[in-house]
């Protein structure tokens, strides 16, 4: 039997990228999305599986016993049942250092701004203020020189490493943080949450949500920083408890957040932190890692994986 492939939600990469290569190895049923009830259907027949955020379970390979692989079309494998892909005998990969330049480069965009007032003064200059001014310029919110300050980074892989030197070059001091549960946290170059947030002038989260990270960034760790820190969260929404984040910025217990991901995306309109309009508060939807460069290096390196694992070339759970 000849086989076929499925994407479940292509929409998902963007609508410029083209995914007409993958027709090349083997005949693809692409889907801009799917939601839960249509997933065992896409995949009837098809051995090969690709999807971003859809679900795939053990149910669903149980009615697909011709299943053999299903690739993931990001770095997270949450969305896939990998202990029943082993135990069904499914080779499952992932996608890993594709977004590193376009997530760092939007990590230091969100910085900028805040440290800068830029979208506070751009709002200035539409609202007439500027033309009514009786001086050349206006210098109604602070601006902040990242140089001497300090840069806190907690998570320090490869795109903590890329958002460090950055920092290093606008001549800040970059601390490493310990994470709890990771193996190195105890290297003796990372310093304890507290004693790290306590020297903060910007803390950068790049580590994983892993039971331990969840909520990492709560009341009690957040009262570590100084109201003049500013918090940067690129990573994943549920390492921040959310209320905790909006009582500090209400209360100007903090100068201000920039945050790409929340824990519930999309987010529902009257989300607390997205309804509150702080002017301390930059959200971004989830972008970071979406630079077309980024996003056709995902392409490339799923059509890669797959075209291993064809060839034999790999096989087992999580392939990178």
């Amino acid at each position: 039997m000849e086989s076929k492939g499925v994407i479940l939600d292509a929409d998902s990469l963007g609508s410029d990228i083209d995914l007409s290569s993958f027709q090349q190895i083997m005949p693809f049923q692409i889907f801009g999305a799917t939601n839960s009830d249509q997933v065992a259907t896409r995949i009837e027949s098809c051995s090969v599986a690709f999807t971003n955020k859809v679900i795939i379970n053990e149910a669903h390979m149980q009615k697909n016993p011709q299943l053999r692989y299903i690739g993931i079309l990001a770095t997270g494998t949450n969305n896939v049942d990998l202990v029943a892909a082993k135990k069904h005998g499914i080779t499952v990969t992932h996608i890993t250092r594709y977004g590193t330049d376009s997530v760092a480069q939007h990590t230091w965009g969100l910085i900028l701004s805040l440290v800068t007032q830029q979208y506070r003064y751009q709002q200035a200059v539409k609202q007439g203020r500027w033309s009514a001014s009786e001086f050349f310029c206006l210098l109604d919110y602070p601006i902040t020189e990242l140089a001497g300050n300090k840069l806190v980074i907690v998570g320090y892989g490869e795109l903590g490493r890329r958002v460090a030197k950055i920092g290093e070059a606008f001549g800040m001091e970059v601390i490493l943080a310990q994470v709890p549960g990771s193996p190195q946290q105890n290297e003796k170059n990372r310093l304890p949450l507290a004693e790290a947030f306590a020297q903060a002038d910007i803390v950068s989260l790049h580590c994983p949500l892993t039971e331990q990270t969840k909520h990492l960034i709560n009341e009690e760790t957040l009262s570590w920083l100084s109201p003049s820190a500013y918090l940067i969260n690129t990573a994943r929404g549920d390492l921040i408890d959310e209320m905790a984040l909006l009582q500090s910025l209400m209360t100007n217990r903090l100068a201000g957040a920039g945050l790409d991901v929340l824990a519930i995306e999309p987010p529902p309109t009257d989300h607390p932190l997205v309804a509150a309009d702080l002017p301390n508060l930059l959200i971004t939807p989830h972008c970071a890692w979406g630079s077309r460069q980024a996003r056709q290096r995902l392409v490339d390196q799923a059509q890669k994986h797959l075209l291993n694992f064809l060839a034999n070339k790999s096989s087992g759970v999580v392939v990178c």
